[in-house]
């Protein structure tokens, strides 16, 4: 434990003396965390971050096709594994840096109540989501309207966009009365969450683990290898749960 402890510091330190830069690919959802993670792990290592943010399914693609990003950090534990199994991400490199909690949110107070009966009591015209196909909190999104028995009846009503901060923008402009978003989106450390919302159970959708992973463009970069060990930092979990992340 105490070497853990050391060894992380002096990586940082090392890395200081050579400041480099890392691409990093992060799912939409993580975009308000890794901000401040960038300002903190810039300041402790030297290094800059540049981030780009999109659905994990489009940044996957963007991997394939040649972008090039470093890290990845995913909305999900598969594509991290598919990126290594595909010769794409470094075997070994990938680790679960935050397990997701989707909520049902609008943006007027009083609309969503903590149960989500407002998903029954057709008080709404529009309800934002997240594409399924592209997006892993879309996909619990969809779960949740299948174990609630809600899917068809509400398919009329279904908005669906691109990400999951798509999603948000759409709840927060009042396009979508309500929608399915990350919890870490309406709740920042600091700023009060504005609205209503319903925490949805774990039980009415399958765990959202966010996996990190080391692409092989970034392979050889110091950069990239300092951020991965400073994902793992206590600051960085500190940080990470404040957002609403589970440990």
């Amino acid at each position: 434990m105490i070497k853990r402890l050391v060894l992380l510091p002096l990586l940082l330190l090392a890395s200081a003396t050579r400041a480099d830069e890392v691409t990093v690919a992060v799912a939409a959802n993580f975009v308000g965390p890794m901000a401040k993670i960038a300002e903190s792990f810039s300041a402790a290592s030297g290094h800059e971050i540049k981030i780009a943010a999109g659905s994990t399914g489009k940044l996957y693609t963007q991997i394939k096709a040649g972008a090039p990003f470093q890290v990845l950090l995913a909305a999900d534990e598969t594509t991290p594994s598919r990126l290594i199994a595909e010769g794409h991400a470094v075997a070994g490199s990938n680790f679960t840096y935050a397990v997701g909690q989707l909520v049902l949110w609008s943006a007027q107070p009083g609309l969503v109540d903590d149960h989500g009966a407002v998903l029954t009591q057709g008080r709404f015209a529009h309800l934002a989501l997240a594409n399924s196909r592209l997006a892993p909190y879309g996909r619990a999104a969809s779960e949740v309207l299948q174990a609630r028995g809600l899917a068809h009846a509400l398919a009329p009503k279904v908005v669906t966009a691109e990400n999951i901060a798509q999603a948000y923008q759409f709840v927060l402009s009042g396009n979508a009365e309500l929608g399915f978003v990350a919890l870490s989106q309406v709740s920042a450390p600091g700023r009060p969450a504005r609205g209503s919302m319903w925490r949805i159970p774990q039980s009415l959708y399958g765990q959202i683990r966010q996996d990190a992973v080391l692409l092989t463009a970034g392979a050889d970069s110091r950069a990239a290898a300092a951020l991965l060990a400073y994902l793992k930092s206590a600051p960085a979990r500190a940080l990470i749960q404040s957002y609403g992340y589970r440990p």
